[in-house]
């Protein structure tokens, strides 16, 4: 397998939704721009925030659809399309409803679990586009007429601390599944979970 060329957080533009459930995995794109110097820049033919750098000796992109999650794929393809990057060389960073908060996963394709940001990659991308997901758990509210709400709501301050444990859990990986490719990363990821 190779090596991650394009790495996209998936979250909705403007304060409103800022540092809500929904927008974790653009929470951690930004954490990954700071921390190795990649300036995220408007890009209106990609239809979001881009920036491109380096990760150790590898040359990555980094991409925010502002499109609203739901259109997410417009973007996320326009950029692998541009800069001919295969799906497998994609990794997604998506919040995940089905794992608690302090826990991450990443895996290999898949279905979108209802996430609409990765039914839209995938439907921009191919139905067979195998593209890698840095899961990051939400948990999910006890009653699921609730589910709008909760996505776009912030956590409550005890699961915000456990979600910033396992973002901050991923960004110290980043460099191994960007160099040594996300296989040999993803035991030490799937195994992580937050101190409660």
């Amino acid at each position: 397998m190779g090596t991650i060329k394009l790495i996209a957080g998936l979250g909705n533009p403007g304060p409103e939704y800022e540092h809500t459930r929904h927008n974790a995995g653009v929470d951690l794109l930004s954490m990954i721009a700071e921390r190795f110097g990649i300036q995220m820049r408007p890009a209106s033919k990609f239809y979001g925030m881009t920036g491109q750098g380096r990760i150790k000796d590898q040359e990555v992109k980094l991409v925010f659809p502002t499109t609203y999650m739901n259109l997410s794929g417009q973007s996320v393809a326009a950029v692998a399309n541009f800069y001919k990057i295969k799906p497998e060389e994609i990794m997604v960073i998506h919040d995940e409803l089905d794992l608690e908060p302090g826990q991450l996963k990443l895996k290999l394709g898949g279905g979108h679990a209802g996430h609409n940001g990765l039914k839209s990659i995938i439907s921009c991308l191919g139905n067979n586009a195998g593209f890698y997901r840095l899961r990051i758990g939400i948990g999910k509210p006890a009653d699921r007429s609730q589910m709008i709400g909760y996505v776009l709501g912030r956590a409550s301050p005890q699961d915000q601390v456990l979600i910033e444990d396992a973002q901050r859990h991923a960004l110290s990986s980043v460099e191994s599944i960007v160099t040594a490719g996300p296989q040999k990363a993803m035991n030490t990821i799937n195994a992580f979970k937050a101190n409660k």
